[in-house]
C-alpha cells in the first residue's frame, strides 16, 4: 500500500498540473505498448507505433536504451521524469541528459536489482559515459518525435479537459472529494491518501511541500503513481477521466477502436445497403471472413442480413444507426 500524508499546508498547496508532461507521457507510454491489451481508443496510436518499432527496424535500434530503462512493469528510474519537464519536452530533456552521474549509477544499479541484468549500454550510462549520454539523448528524442509528437494537440486538449472536469470537482466537493475521484483504489480520510495493492509498501511525507497531480493521456485507467525517491518534487500521475479521453476523438476512429478497423468499415459500408459479394470487394478480404464479421455483427444486434434469391442483402438496425451516428462517412 501506498500511503501519502498530507499536513495542512499539503493541502493548501496541492494542486493540479497546468499542462501535460512529456517526459511522464513518453514513460508512461512506453509501459503502454507492453501491456496485453488497451483501452480501445488508443488502440490505432498503439498499432501503429509497435508497428515502427518492429524489432529488425532502424528506429528499434535507436530507442533501444530508452525502451531497457521503461520495463513493461515495476520499477523505472526517477531521473526519467524530471520536474522541468513542466516547461517542455526541450527542458525535460536537457535536465535528463544533465542528471549526476552518482544518480545515474544509483537509479540504474535499483533498476538492475529488479530487472536481473540490463544491457551494456545503459550500464555505461550509469558510469556517465559521454556517448551513452548522446544515445539516451536519441532515444528520447527520436521516440518522442514519433510517438508523442504527432498526439501531442490530442494530449493537451484531453489534459485541458480533464483538468476542467477536476475544477468542478473541486468546486462541489473540495480537495477531499477532488483526490477520491482520482481512481477508485484511492482513499483520502482527510490526512492520509491511500492506494491498495501499490506494487511497494511505502509512506510518503509531504512536509508542507504540497502534492502536485498529473493528468497523463497514455497512463491506462490503473493506479496512480509516483515517484520512488522521496527527497523529490512530490507528483501523484493519474489517468485523464475517461470522459476527457472520449471528448477529444473524433467519432469515426472511436468507431474503429471500439469494433476494429474491418467491422468499423462493414458497418458504415452497410449503413446504404450492401451484399457480402460488394462488402468483400470494397474492404478487399474475402467473402468468408466478411460473412464472419457480419455474424459477429447481426449477433451483437447492429446488422440485419436478408437472403433474397443467391444473395445476401446487409442494413443496418436501429442500434446500428445509432452506433455509427456522428462518425463520419
Amino acid at each position: 500500500m501506498l500511503r501519502i500524508h498530507f499536513t495542512g499546508t499539503d493541502l493548501v498547496r496541492t494542486r493540479v498540473a497546468p499542462r501535460p508532461d512529456p517526459m511522464w507521457e513518453l514513460a508512461l507510454s512506453i509501459h503502454l505498448l507492453r501491456m496485453r491489451g488497451t483501452d480501445p481508443l488508443l488502440s490505432g496510436w498503439k498499432s501503429d507505433t509497435v508497428a515502427r518499432l518492429r524489432p529488425a527496424g532502424p528506429l528499434r535500434a535507436e530507442v533501444a536504451m530508452l525502451l531497457a530503462l521503461n520495463p513493461p512493469v515495476g520499477y523505472f528510474p526517477d531521473f526519467l521524469t524530471p520536474p522541468e519537464a513542466a516547461d517542455g519536452i526541450d527542458a525535460g530533456l536537457d535536465a535528463v541528459l544533465s542528471t549526476a552521474q552518482p544518480r545515474l549509477r544509483r537509479e540504474i544499479d535499483v533498476l538492475g536489482g529488479a530487472r536481473g541484468s540490463l544491457p551494456a549500454s545503459v550500464d555505461e550510462l550509469g558510469r556517465g559515459n559521454r556517448s551513452a549520454i548522446a544515445e539516451l539523448g536519441t532515444a528520447i528524442t527520436r521516440y518522442h518525435q514519433t510517438a508523442i509528437e504527432p498526439m501531442w494537440p490530442r494530449v493537451r486538449a484531453a489534459v485541458e479537459a480533464d483538468r476542467g472536469m477536476r475544477a468542478r470537482t473541486m468546486l462541489d466537493q473540495g480537495v477531499e472529494g477532488l483526490l477520491n475521484d482520482l481512481h477508485p483504489s484511492i482513499r483520502f480520510d482527510g490526512g492520509t491518501l491511500s492506494i491498495a495493492d501499490y506494487p511497494s509498501h511505502r509512506d510518503v511525507h509531504l512536509d508542507g511541500r504540497g502534492l502536485l497531480l498529473v493528468p497523463s493521456y497514455f497512463k491506462t485507467y490503473t493506479k496512480p503513481v509516483t515517484l520512488v525517491d522521496p527527497e523529490l518534487p512530490p507528483v501523484l500521475v493519474y489517468s485523464v477521466h475517461p470522459a476527457a479521453r472520449l471528448a477529444v476523438t473524433a467519432p469515426g476512429e472511436a468507431l474503429t477502436g471500439l469494433l476494429g478497423r474491418t467491422r468499423a468499415a462493414v458497418l458504415e459500408l452497410a449503413a446504404a445497403g450492401s451484399t457480402t459479394t460488394e462488402l468483400s470487394r470494397r474492404l478487399g478480404v474475402s467473402p468468408a471472413a466478411v460473412s464472419q464479421h457480419v455474424t459477429v455483427m447481426r449477433d451483437a444486434g447492429l446488422l440485419l442480413s436478408t437472403r433474397i434469391r443467391n444473395t445476401v442483402h446487409h442494413t443496418l438496425t436501429p442500434l446500428g444507426h445509432a452506433l455509427l451516428a456522428g462518425s463520419p462517412r
